[in-house]
């Protein structure tokens, strides 16, 4: 049997590698320029409108609305996005591809953007109706916008796999390891713990998960933030020498010549992926809960999201890591390289705020990623005795995780993951001109001084619109009120 389980692991292995170095990166770097090309890079130049649109009153409250606000489908795919990848996601970049592993993940960040503003703006064009208010994401925009719902089962049935059951069992792992470490607790009292809590929110359906979600992504997005900008400012004087330990990390001759600068290529970028999801197909499906004017709304608001999760988070994260004396010497990796190099900065307190910060980063991943999974079921099936079966399924995959050895089912998940994404990215370029067409439109609207609003037939044959009213529509309904 252990002969058999190393087979397996080392096949998925070569297929992973496959995947992710020779297809999935080329295909994201390029599609990530050519919607920045396209979209006249909408990452950059709206990142004022960003904020602008997350500080507007209307899309921080949902009150009288049908569906969640903009904030809290923000908050959604935040809880999933920030996790473990942000903490031992990217030490572990650092220990195999070195400092310049940071600037191929802020590489990918700043293309991937353009990816995420793209599949965002379809998950809101396409969204469909529920009892919550709305759902979709890429499966719904790969049956309505290309007519393929073959597609989006498939799609569907890996997402749901992939983060719904796999990467809750790794989030629950990393959990149960952090709380080991800093007190000394049992994996599986943990496992039973984590359980409860998840089961309690889950149950509750997605206006839970979203209230849940609105309160403990900020709080801890800023405590952790906070606690890197004072380890930068005790290290303020080191910060131009580590720029320049990133900058030749990913360009310097000795790293090419040594062979790890395609470690740092290969291991930003992916951890940079998996942390901020961009391209993934993942956010969109808590983008198109929110009840918005117009699709390019949310879409730009998750866009802000790839930015918060790298740009700060990740980078925060990285910048311990490498103001640690040890960082290149000290043989650890992961969460234990993480909190190491916190140890040295801020003393012996360092191992119980890691374990907090992983508690709440990974806590909020299992319940964003839980809703990802229930949104494509409804997708295949709108059936309460399956979705009542996947729910026990990520309980029980919640205290599976915190006591077993995930390495092939995380290697697994990898795998499913990079396919995954390779759909989605096929689907909108697919789809993309019909994105580009709402950025058009929700410009030029701006550009008169409204807020905008979009139509059913704001763009010309579009068609497998469900939940947007046509010009007329809208016009005779005012008339009749």
């Amino acid at each position: 049997m252990d002969f058999l389980l190393k087979g397996l692991e080392s096949a998925v292995g070569v297929l992973n590698d496959l995947v992710w170095t020779y297809i999935l990166i080329a295909v994201l770097i390029l599609l990530g320029a050519y919607f920045s090309f396209r979209t006249k890079f909408v990452q950059f130049r709206y990142i004022g409108e960003m904020f602008r649109i997350l500080g507007d009153k209307s899309m921080i409250s949902a009150e009288g609305k049908r569906g969640i606000s903009s904030f809290q489908a923000f908050c959604i795919s935040a809880a999933s996005r920030v996790g473990t990848g942000n903490i031992a996601g990217v030490a572990t970049a650092i220990a195999a591809g070195g400092p310049g592993a940071v600037f191929w993940m802020w590489l990918i960040a700043f293309l991937g953007a353009a990816s995420s503003f793209v599949e965002s703006t379809l998950a809101q064009i396409y969204k469909v109706k529920d009892n919550d208010g709305f759902r979709g994401g890429p499966a719904y925009y790969m049956e309505k916008g290309l007519k393929k719902r073959w597609l989006g089962i498939i799609f569907a049935i890996i997402i749901t796999f992939c983060f719904g059951l796999v990467f809750n069992s790794v989030q629950s792992n990393t959990i149960s390891l952090a709380f080991n470490e800093a007190f000394g607790m049992s994996r599986l009292s943990i496992g039973f713990v984590l359980a409860a809590l998840t089961a309690i929110i889950i149950f509750g359906g997605v206006k839970r998960i979203a209230n849940v979600s609105q309160v403990i992504v900020p709080i801890m997005a800023v405590i952790y933030l906070v606690v890197a900008i004072i380890v930068v400012l005790m290290n303020i004087t080191e910060i131009p020498h580590l720029i320049m330990m990133i900058i030749k990390g990913a360009f310097g001759m000795k790293q090419a010549v040594g062979g790890t600068l395609g470690a740092a290529i290969m291991m930003g970028i992916k951890r940079g992926l998996f942390s901020n999801e961009a391209g993934m197909g993942s956010a969109p499906n808590a983008a198109a809960t929110a009840a918005v004017s117009h699709p390019v709304k949310q879409g730009l608001i998750q866009t802000l999201g790839v930015f918060v999760d790298t740009i700060l988070i990740c980078s925060a994260t990285a910048f311990i890591i490498l103001l640690y004396s040890d960082f290149s010497t000290s043989g650890l990796t992961g969460i234990q390289l993480t909190q190491a190099a916190m140890s040295e900065h801020v003393g012996s307190w360092a191992p119980l705020f890691i374990a907090v910060a992983i508690f709440l980063f990974a806590f909020s991943s299992v319940i964003g990623n839980y809703y990802y999974g229930e949104t494509n079921i409804e997708f295949i099936k709108n059936n309460r005795v399956a979705l009542f079966i996947y729910r026990l399924a990520v309980v029980g995959m919640v205290i599976f995780g915190t006591v077993a050895d995930l390495s092939i089912v995380w290697n697994l998940a990898d795998l499913f993951m990079g396919i995954m994404a390779l759909i989605n990215l096929v689907a909108i370029v697919m789809l993309g001109k019909i994105s580009f067409a709402a950025l058009k439109d929700y410009r030029e609207q701006r550009k008169q001084g409204k807020d905008p609003i979009f139509y059913a037939d704001t763009i010309p044959g579009l068609e497998g619109v469900e939940c947007w009213e046509t010009k007329e529509e809208a016009l005779k309904k005012t008339k009749d009120k």
